[in-house]
C-alpha cells in the first residue's frame, strides 16, 4: 500500500475536509479524491460519509484511522533507521525556537544531534512565537519550533511534545498554604505574564476565553520578556506567575516555588514543528525524525 494515500486518509480524516487535506499536502483536490477512492475500492468500504457539505468517518474510516496512525509512525521510524545507515549528512540547519523550548527542551537534543551527525552545521535563533514564525517565513531559518496555539496559513505545523502550563508562587509567598483557587480568586492574584506574541501568553488567554474572562480582568502587575527573568521576579515578590511545567523542575525539586491548581482551567499545549508548506525533506526532516525518536526521553 502507498504510504502517501495513508497520509491523503489520515489528513482527510483528521480535518474532516478535503480541501483542508488538500492545502496541508500541498496537492489538488481531485487527486485528494482519487487516493480516498483507490482506498475505498482496496477495501471495498466507504471511509466517509457525505452530509450535505459535510463529511463523517465511518465505522470503517474510524477503524482505519487507528490502525494508520500506528502505520504512518511505523514508516518515519523506518525512514529515520535508514536514513542513519548512510549517515552522509552535511551542510548547515538554522534552528528556530520559542524560548520555552529553546532554554528547556533542545540543548540535550541538540547535544545528541551534533554528536550523531558532526558534518551539519548548528545554528538557534531564540524568540517569542511570533518572531520565529516570521524567520522562517522570511528564510532566515530552515525549521521552528513554537508554542501556542494561533495558526498561520502559509505554514506547516507538525506535533512534537505535549506541554502544560502551570500557576507557580514562591514558597515565602502568602499563597503558599493554598493548594487550590478558584477562578474568582485568580481575577484578584496579582500576575507576572509572558509578554503579547509568546505562546505562554497565548495558551492562557485561549484557556480563560473559554471562561468568558479576558487577561484585562486580571491583576497583572507585569509583562516581561523571558521565562527566567519571571522566575527570578517571583523569587522576590508576592506575584504568581505562569509558565510552563518543564520550565520549573529545577526549583520545584529544591522547593523554591509550589505550583497551585486553578479550578476548572486547562492550560494544556502542544510543541510544535513548523515549515514552510511544500518544504518537508533535508536535514529539516532528519531533525524532526531525530526529535520524535528522542522524544520519550526529554
Amino acid at each position: 500500500m502507498s504510504d502517501f494515500r495513508l497520509r491523503v486518509f489520515s489528513s482527510v480524516a483528521k480535518n474532516l475536509s478535503f480541501t483542508k487535506a488538500s492545502q496541508e499536502l500541498f496537492i489538488s483536490q481531485p487527486a485528494i479524491t482519487k487516493h480516498i477512492q483507490e482506498l475505498e475500492t482496496m477495501y471495498q468500504t466507504r471511509l466517509f460519509e457525505r452530509m450535505g457539505n459535510k463529511i463523517l468517518l465511518t465505522d470503517a474510516g474510524r477503524l482505519l484511522l487507528e490502525h494508520c496512525e500506528k502505520i504512518l509512525e511505523d514508516y518515519g521510524r523506518l525512514e529515520y533507521e535508514m536514513n542513519l545507515l548512510r549517515n552522509e549528512h552535511t551542510g548547515e540547519l538554522r534552528l528556530g525556537a520559542s524560548t520555552t523550548i529553546a532554554q528547556y527542551v533542545l540543548p540535550p537534543l541538540l547535544a545528541r544531534f551534533i554528536e550523531k551527525f558532526p558534518q551539519v552545521s548548528l545554528s538557534l535563533f531564540s524568540g517569542n512565537s511570533s518572531e520565529v514564525e516570521k524567520a522562517l517565513q522570511e528564510h532566515r531559518i530552515d525549521l521552528a519550533l513554537v508554542e501556542g496555539n494561533t495558526r498561520q496559513p502559509n505554514l506547516k505545523y507538525t506535533p512534537f511534545l505535549q506541554d502544560e502550563l502551570v500557576a507557580i508562587v514562591q514558597t515565602r509567598s502568602k499563597w503558599m498554604d493554598y493548594d487550590e483557587i478558584t477562578l474568582d480568586e485568580l481575577k484578584e492574584v496579582p500576575l507576572v505574564l509572558r509578554e503579547r506574541g509568546s505562546g505562554t501568553l497565548d495558551v492562557l488567554i485561549t484557556a480563560l476565553h473559554k471562561h468568558n474572562i479576558k487577561l484585562s480582568d486580571l491583576t497583572i502587575r507585569m509583562h516581561l520578556g523571558s521565562t527566567e527573568s519571571i522566575k527570578l521576579f517571583l523569587e522576590n515578590s508576592e506575584c504568581m506567575g505562569i509558565l510552563s511545567i518543564r520550565s520549573i523542575n529545577k526549583e520545584l525539586y529544591s522547593g523554591k516555588f509550589k505550583v497551585l491548581d486553578i479550578k476548572d482551567l486547562v492550560m494544556f499545549r502542544e510543541f510544535d514543528f513548523v515549515q514552510l508548506q511544500g518544504q518537508d525533506t533535508g536535514l529539516p526532516t532528519l531533525f524532526m525524525q531525530f526529535a520524535n525518536h528522542y522524544k520519550e526521553k526529554l
